[in-house]
């Protein structure tokens, strides 16, 4: 069940990005939930792999090459996608971490982590 009010939230999160980062748009709610599963899949099979095979680069930024390797992941979900499209490189990292900080402060509202 909490699975599921995640990935409802991301994809409303997702639907606040479109909204609120200018070339990123979304065809609706229904594509707002499969790119928010297709993300949550990248984020989970590709990222770690592109992490460690640009570790040295991201050392030597001090961690802010991470912000690109979401932007780009972010940014070909979203040209891989019908219905969820990213315009450029550079909205695909700005929507990247608006994405993280708009879920994360959704889960932080509504999901309850307190054990009773």
């Amino acid at each position: 069940m909490k699975l599921l009010v995640i990935w409802m939230l991301n994809a409303l999160a997702l639907l606040a990005v479109a909204y609120f980062v200018p070339n990123i748009h979304l065809a609706g709610f229904s594509a707002a939930l499969i790119a928010a599963l297709v993300i949550g899949f990248v984020n989970m099979l590709i990222k770690p792999i592109l992490v460690i095979l640009t570790l040295p680069i991201t050392i030597l930024t001090l961690g802010l090459f991470i912000l690109v390797i979401n932007g780009l992941l972010f940014y070909a979900v979203g040209n891989w996608l019908v219905g969820f499209e990213v315009k450029t490189m550079m909205a695909g990292m700005l929507g990247a971490l608006a994405y993280s900080v708009i879920s994360w402060l959704l889960a932080a509202i509504f999901i309850d982590d307190k054990k009773d």
